[in-house]
């Protein structure tokens, strides 16, 4: 992985009371994560508004510079598929904890909260995200709340990993 900044575990757990696209009072839900030119989608959950899809993307880091896009939409059959909302995933502060020196990390205990992180107008936390020291690796759940649409939420969870990578040393956040 040499030209990568690190890999970032993106698990996209559920939705929680998304919008009703469909005339059956429902929608077919699926998620788009976007970053630089990677375009990763989960499956589509048929006929739920609270979907759960348990699913593992992975983006690779070149640069921090831009945010992760995170889009909704109900699949539809015959027309375009629905707009369900967006969001932005903001990563810094998972990556302000994976530049701590690494002799640091490896003193603190498994399951301790190494930050936590408060919903303001500058992200889309819905509630306080906690980044945790799990089995050696820096892991963030987040409630992100969607944009631009009447109500929704993504839960989700990301991991940082710069094994086999240059890693983060050298690089302004």
């Amino acid at each position: 992985m040499e030209g990568f900044l690190g890999i970032l575990k993106i698990r996209i757990k559920k939705g929680i009371d998304l919008a009703i696209r469909d005339t059956c009072h429902t929608s077919d839900p699926y998620v788009v994560l976007r970053m630089y030119e990677q375009k990763l989608r989960t499956k589509v959950v048929k006929d739920d508004c609270n979907p759960e899809w348990n699913e593992e993307l992975t983006l690779y880091l070149k640069r921090i510079d831009s945010p992760i896009e995170l889009n909704v939409f109900d699949k539809d059959t015959y027309t375009e598929d629905d707009p369900m909302g967006k969001a932005e995933i903001d990563i810094k502060p998972l990556l302000e904890c994976a530049k701590m020196n690494e002799e640091e990390l490896n003193d603190v205990p498994n399951g301790c909260v190494v930050k936590r992180v408060q919903p303001s107008r500058n992200n889309y936390l819905s509630d306080e995200s906690c980044i945790t020291w799990i089995d050696g690796k820096l892991v963030q759940e987040m409630f992100i709340r969607l944009k631009n649409v009447e109500r929704g939420e993504i839960l989700l969870e990301i991991e940082w990993n710069d094994e086999n990578c240059i890693g983060l040393s050298g690089v302004e956040l």
